[in-house]
């Protein structure tokens, strides 16, 4: 059987957690921080959730996560 390709951009953006549920980098946390508040900065530092509805569809492009 061949092994299945995953997605390579998906793999860069997300990781799958050891109960399941997949991480994803909250946006606008790669530059130009001097611009905002450091309030904004420290929320943006966490990884957050991605919602139910699309973890089904991330998975499908990380077949090994």
């Amino acid at each position: 059987m061949p092994k299945m390709k995953t997605n390579r951009a998906a793999s860069k953006r997300f990781k799958v957690t050891a109960s399941g549920r997949v991480r994803r980098p909250k946006c606008g946390a790669q530059h130009n921080m001097i611009g905002k508040s450091r309030k904004r900065r420290r929320r943006l530092r966490d990884n957050d959730m991605v919602s139910p509805e699309l973890e089904k569809r991330i998975k499908i492009m990380l077949p090994y996560g």
